[in-house]
């Protein structure tokens, strides 16, 4: 019983094989009825004026009196007609009122009434086989014929012939054992037979795909990720297995982004405490050193450790603005106030803040654009800048002195393309793909004076904001180069 529950073959094959048999037992029933009927109804039509043939014959034998005598000596006379036959004699209300049985001459009537409304439907010639009660036994309807005749002065009575003797029987007999109706069976037999085990085949095969799809998501859900849906169909179960396995593929790939994003924070998490654990102990360490010599230090000294006091500061106070900005452009709690900005005044602008940087590291700082550039673009103007700044500041530091950092604007069709190239020593091809990591430096030493690595994160999110790409490409010791391309603005 329980594995009659979790089958889904045996269950529908049930329902089908239910549906078979209720199918061909109706079609036999009707098959049988029809057959029945088609020989009442042959009969009938065959004896439809029996009746009225009678009726002739016996009227003047009921003008005055019911001469039984003298119409059972017709109706044996008759009986050359039709000898399986019982004939009644009726009252307009259908009382009987006389009687003349065929084969059972001995029989008592069951009803002393029978029904007029089929005859009147008879006379009427509405379509056959039409059937009426029979007084022999009540409840059972035969076909009859019947015709109008007049019984002791009462007009509009009837002459009402049962016509389902023996004979009629016997050849309903022969119809039910006919061998036509046998063949008719023996064949419908073999179509439900055949049309069983083909459906109980095509079952099979319909639930042993569902079975597989059941059994490669089991698989799955206990660590097989690699399992999937063998597809060969486009139907309704093909397309549940191509559902599957894209669903498959989804969550693999979103637990292979998870396993990065907790590296990540692992990472995250070592370098954010590196980097403020070291300005923390050398702020520690100078203020530690002014209180102990506070009586012995020189003012000069002390100047020189207030400075690095506050140059510690500023980097921690720089850390923590850039890892606060960086979350909210992470959540999307930042949205961007499009306007049209022009490219070249921009550039100018940042390089201009950071000429003296350049100067004094005698590094040549310049921004470039085409002649005949339209450089409107829709951009937010702040963050742009900022992403702008952090380009050209990731440049400046990885460019040796006598080097060169450009920013060069040009026309793309409907786009602006900006390129912030150096000639530094360039990253490695190995490295290429981490440069937009939080904290990645190129330095294997953390020691040095080139921030804390989340500049180009920050240009990335903020680039991806304005629904462009910011791409990398580098040589070593050749230099580097990222770019990226909005859309012009018209005005």
């Amino acid at each position: 019983m329980k594995f009659f529950k979790n089958s889904f073959y045996l269950k529908i094959s049930s329902v089908f094989l239910v549906l078979v048999l209720t199918l061909g037992g109706v079609f036999a029933y009707l098959g049988v009825t029809s057959s029945l009927m088609f020989v009442e109804e042959t009969a009938q039509k065959v004896n439809r004026d029996l009746a009225a043939d009678m009726a002739v014959h016996f009227q003047p034998f009921l003008n005055e009196s019911i001469d039984s005598e003298s119409i059972q000596e017709k109706i044996q006379y008759l009986n050359g007609i039709n000898p399986q036959i019982d004939i009644y004699l009726l009252g307009g209300d259908g009382m009987i009122k006389g009687y003349f049985l065929g084969e059972q001459q001995d029989a008592q009537l069951s009803m002393e009434f029978v029904d007029t409304e089929p005859l009147d439907a008879f006379m009427k010639g509405e379509a056959l086989p039409i059937e009426g009660q029979d007084p022999l036994n009540e409840g059972v309807y035969k076909p009859f014929s019947v015709a109008d005749i007049s019984i002791m002065g009462e007009a509009n009575c009837y002459l009402y012939v049962i016509l389902t003797g023996q004979q009629i029987d016997q050849t309903a007999a022969l119809v039910k054992n006919s061998y036509i109706l046998r063949n008719t069976f023996i064949g419908l037999g073999l179509i439900l037979t055949v049309t069983l085990l083909l459906g109980l085949l095509l079952f099979r095969l319909l639930t042993n795909r569902l079975k597989h799809v059941s059994e490669t998501v089991k698989s799955f859900e206990q660590g097989q990720l690699e399992k999937r849906v063998h597809v060969t169909t486009t139907d309704e179960i093909g397309e549940l297995g191509t559902i599957f396995n894209q669903m498959a593929d989804t969550l693999v790939a979103n637990m292979d982004e998870i396993k990065r994003v907790d590296k990540l924070r692992r990472e995250l998490v070592a370098n954010v405490s590196h980097d403020l654990r070291s300005p923390l102990a050398s702020i520690q360490g100078y203020l530690e050193t002014i209180l102990q010599k506070e009586k012995t230090i020189s003012n000069e000294d002390r100047a020189k450790y207030y400075e690095v006091v506050l140059r510690n500061t500023q980097k921690l106070s720089s850390l923590v603005g850039e890892l606060f900005e960086l979350s909210k452009l992470d959540a999307k709690d930042v949205q961007p106030e499009m306007e049209p900005v022009s490219m070249a005044e921009l550039a100018r602008d940042v390089v201009q803040k950071f000429q003296p940087i350049a100067e004094q590291k005698n590094i040549l700082l310049k921004a470039e654009k085409d002649a005949e550039l339209p450089d409107l673009v829709y951009a937010d103007i702040a963050l742009m800048e900022r992403a702008i700044s952090n380009l050209i500041d990731n440049a400046l530091k990885h460019t040796p002195e006598g080097g060169e950092v450009s920013i060069i604007s040009s026309k793309n069709i409907d786009h602006v393309s900006v390129t912030i190239s150096d000639t530094g020593k360039g990253i490695s091809a190995e490295n290429l793909d981490r440069v937009f990591d939080r904290f990645y430096q190129e330095e294997t030493s953390r020691t040095g004076n080139h921030g804390a690595g989340l500049g180009l994160s920050i240009a990335q999110k903020i680039i991806e904001l304005h629904g462009a790409t910011l791409s990398v490409k580098s040589a070593l010791n050749r230099g580097t180069s990222f770019s990226f391309s909005l859309s012009s603005a018209t005005i």
